[in-house]
């Protein structure tokens, strides 16, 4: 692996100048030095480098794990587990708009994408990065940085990725060249079989239950409704009813005063008969009363228990959806991000957040670079095969994992279910505010410049992490995150506002 890993890029044919054929011993030198070394070395550093050409490795290739572009050489290769698989030229943004260096992922893919902030101009294949705007598509290549910011590909090379690539593969943007070597050290992730091996059944289980209590809620929601419009009925029943009891009680009074009244026999014997219908009405309603009474509380006491049942079913699959959805987030690879500004550990699954915890970092005031660990495979007993990429100066991979110290807990809660494309990112920089619900981890340098990304600054619709330029806030709890499921990315919204910022 580390062979292929580490595999020279070729540096393709170099082009003779001048008219005069090659004739004397010292133009043959002259020749041997040009070949043996990229212009930029021949011209003391001066020229351009030398344009690179569409390649695929000759070996039959994996799903990619991950795309690397370099600035420098203007240059993207793509990998998958055991090396590169393809690799083509790309120009990157012009001076003043230049495409940002870091780590990033795809978010999007739109085969037919069109810029609504450049002319509606043509975006084939486009692999979305950021939702601000930054991403690879397809595009003309002048053999110089030639972009708004994004990363033009060649149309065929565009379109070849497109079909391979899958939302949420590395993309990492270097300002020099970078490709990732084979790494291993006890400090990184290693997965816990059985825990691995029970999370499939498990995910399956909670997903039952989920939608167990979904079906519960439902029905206990429905029978809490009925048993309202059941009671709503009794309350102007009983209104009636109360005000008939009114007037016969009235009436009775009336009559009794009638009756004692009465100075003849005719007279009291009306005021009796008067007193007795009034005695039996009054009565009479005084029974229904009670009656209606009764079934009244009945059912409002079967109201309030349905609606009481109906908040315990609800929260029972509110409980039961979340244990379901984090399940099956243990199926995803976990990615981590150390933050050395902040001091503090990220995790998320499935571009969705998990937790955040502090770590310890040894010398935390010295640079420690920015660097990607990889897990791309499983290893024969069971723990993972991983990579490194670096970045950005500061320590070497090693030294900078080496600076780093991880809870006992937190680093059981991550490993346990690490499976291949999980990862873990060290940086000196902070979260980019381009990191929000629906990303991966964003992490952009701030020591390269960035007119490509600060052209196309994120709408202010609460999308993004409220920090300020070094990462602090409360990052996670600042997200109502919701259901995390992507499958109806399209649609959704928060705020009552779509979270896609179309600024391009």
């Amino acid at each position: 692996m580390t062979n292929r890993l580490t595999t020279p890029r070729s540096t393709g044919p170099i082009r003779r100048r001048g008219a005069a054929a090659i004739v004397t011993l010292a133009a043959m030198v002259t020749l041997t030095v040009l070949t043996a070394a990229p212009p930029a070395v021949a011209a003391g550093n001066r020229g351009r480098p030398v344009r690179s050409t569409e390649a695929t490795a000759p070996r039959d290739a994996g799903e990619p794990i991950m795309a690397i572009v370099s600035i420098k050489s203007q240059e993207v290769t793509i990998y998958d587990a055991d090396g590169w698989i393809l690799r083509a030229p790309v120009s990157s943004g012009t001076t003043g708009r230049e495409t940002p260096s870091g780590v990033f992922s795809v978010v999007e893919k739109d085969p037919d994408h069109h810029s609504n902030l450049y002319d509606d101009a043509s975006m084939p294949n486009m692999l979305r990065i950021t939702w601000s705007g930054i991403a690879l598509h397809g595009g003309p290549l002048p053999g110089h940085a030639a972009s708004h910011g994004c990363v033009r590909m060649p149309y065929d090379f565009a379109e070849k990725l497109f079909d391979k690539t899958s939302i949420g593969m590395r993309v990492i943007i270097a300002p020099d060249d970078a490709q990732p070597v084979a790494f291993s050290d006890p400090a990184l992730f290693v997965p816990n079989a059985q825990t691995v091996g029970q999370a499939p059944a498990r995910a399956d289980k909670l997903a039952g239950e989920a939608a167990e209590a979904a079906n519960t809620a439902d029905e206990a929601k429905s029978a809490a409704a009925a048993a309202v419009r059941a009671a709503a009925p009794l309350t102007a029943s009983l209104r009636t009813l109360e005000k008939l009891k009114t007037r016969a009680d009235a009436a009775l009074a009336f009559s009794e005063k009638a009756l004692a009244a009465a100075k003849t026999d005719e007279a009291k014997a009306r005021a009796e008969d008067l007193r007795q219908k009034a005695a039996a009405e009054a009565t009479g309603l005084a029974t229904q009363l009670d009656a209606a009474k009764a079934e009244a509380t009945s059912k409002r006491d079967a109201a309030n228990a349905a609606q009481d049942a109906a908040k315990t079913a609800e929260a029972k699959k509110a409980e039961t959806a979340k244990a379901a959805r984090d399940a099956k987030l243990a199926l995803e690879p976990v990615s981590v991000f150390v933050s050395r500004a902040t001091r503090r550990l990220y995790v998320r699954r499935g571009f969705g957040a998990d937790f955040e915890a502090p770590v310890t970092i040894r010398n935390p005031d010295k640079p420690i670079g920015t660097h990607v660990f990889t897990a791309v495979a499983n290893t024969e007993g069971g723990g993972l095969r991983w990579t490194a990429v670096t970045i950005d100066g500061g320590d070497n991979a090693k030294d900078a994992l080496d600076r780093v110290t991880i809870p006992p807990d937190v680093l059981d809660r991550i490993a346990a279910t690490a499976v291949p494309r999980s990862s873990l990112v060290i940086s000196d920089e902070p979260l980019n505010r381009e990191t929000n619900y629906r990303t991966e981890f964003v992490v952009v340098l701030n020591n390269q410049p960035q007119g490509g990304l600060a052209m196309r600054r994120p709408s202010d619709d609460g999308l993004v992490a409220d920090h300020d330029d070094w990462g602090h806030g409360d990052f996670f709890s600042f997200w109502h995150w919701g259901d995390r499921d992507s499958s109806n990315s399209s649609k959704r919204q928060r705020g009552g506002q779509s979270y896609y910022p179309r600024q391009w």
